[in-house]
C-alpha cells in the first residue's frame, strides 16, 4: 500500500485516479478547492483517506494545502493534477498572476518545494507543450495581449521543465510528466476522443507501480509510453531559469535536497 496525495482530485482526471489508486488498496488523500467539492469528493471516493482543501490558485491557499498534507504524514507519491484550461479570458489572482500560470505551473512548484519528499513526484502535462514556449519575458501576460491557448500550452510546457529540473536536482526522488491525451473532463469538453480512465491510468501507474518502466525520473509519459517533448524542456539552463523564477515568485526556493520524512 502506498499514501498518494492528489491535487485537483474533486472530479476529471484527478477523481479517476483517486478512484483507480483507492481501488488498488492504496491510501488516497484528496483536494478540492473548497469544503463543498470536498464533500462531493469524498462521496465519490468513499474510501479515501481524507481531503484537504485550499484554493491553489492563490500563494497562500497553496501553503494552507501544504502545511494539511504534512499533517497527515509523509506521502509515497503525490500527482500534481489541478489545472484550469485556456477557454476564458485572462483572470488574475489575488497575487497579481495569471490563474493559468498560478494554478498549473506556480501551485506544483511551491507544492513541491513545501510538502515533505515523496518517493515519487507526477506533474500533469499535456500534448499541447508542444506548442509551448519556455521564455519568460512575459509569463504573466501582462504586456502581451491575451492568448489563452498558448498561455495554456506555456504552462504545459514548462510542467515538464519542472519534472525535469526537480528530477535533476532530487536524483533521490522519481520526477515525471504525464500527458494523459485529449480526454472528456471538463477542460476537455465532451467531445474529446482519448479514453479517460487510460488518462488516470498512467499517473496511478507512475504513482505506485512496482514495474521497471515506471521505476525512472526525468521521463515524459504518455499511456504508459516515454514520449518525445519540446526540445526546450531538456535544456538544464531553462530548467534552472523557471525553478529561480518561481523561487522569486514565491519567496520559497526548491530545497537543496529532499528533507527526510
Amino acid at each position: 500500500m502506498s499514501r498518494v496525495f492528489i491535487t485537483g482530485s474533486a472530479d476529471g482526471l484527478g477523481l479517476m485516479a483517486a478512484r483507480q489508486l483507492a481501488a488498488q488498496g492504496h491510501q488516497v488523500t484528496l483536494h478540492a478547492r473548497n469544503d463543498a467539492r470536498a464533500a462531493d469528493a469524498l462521496a465519490a471516493v468513499p474510501d479515501a483517506a481524507g481531503v484537504v482543501v485550499g484554493d491553489v490558485s492563490a500563494i497562500a491557499g497553496i501553503r494552507s494545502v501544504a502545511d494539511q498534507v504534512n499533517a497527515r504524514g509523509r506521502q509515497d507519491a503525490v500527482i500534481h493534477n489541478a489545472g484550469v484550461g485556456y477557454r476564458g479570458p485572462r483572470i488574475e489572482t489575488a497575487d497579481g498572476l495569471s490563474q493559468v500560470f498560478a494554478v498549473n505551473v506556480l501551485a506544483p512548484y511551491l507544492l513541491t518545494a513545501l510538502i515533505t519528499p515523496p518517493g515519487r513526484l507526477v506533474y500533469l502535462s499535456s500534448g499541447m507543450q508542444r506548442g509551448g514556449s519556455a521564455d519568460l519575458t512575459d509569463p504573466q501576460w501582462t504586456k502581451r495581449r491575451w492568448n489563452g491557448t498558448q498561455a495554456y500550452s506555456d504552462s504545459k510546457l514548462l510542467d515538464v521543465l519542472l519534472a525535469r529540473g526537480v528530477a535533476r536536482r532530487w536524483p533521490g526522488v522519481r520526477s515525471n510528466s504525464v500527458d494523459p491525451g485529449w480526454v472528456a473532463t471538463r477542460m476537455g469538453g465532451p467531445g474529446a476522443p482519448d479514453d479517460l480512465s487510460a488518462g488516470a491510468a498512467t499517473q496511478s501507474w507512475l504513482a505506485v507501480s512496482d514495474d521497471p518502466a515506471a521505476d525512472v525520473t526525468g521521463q515524459h509519459f504518455y499511456h504508459q509510453q516515454a514520449r518525445d517533448t519540446h526540445p526546450d524542456a531538456r535544456s538544464a539552463a531553462r530548467q534552472d531559469a523557471l525553478l529561480d523564477y518561481l523561487a522569486r515568485l514565491t519567496g520559497t526556493a526548491l530545497p537543496a535536497r529532499p528533507r527526510s520524512g
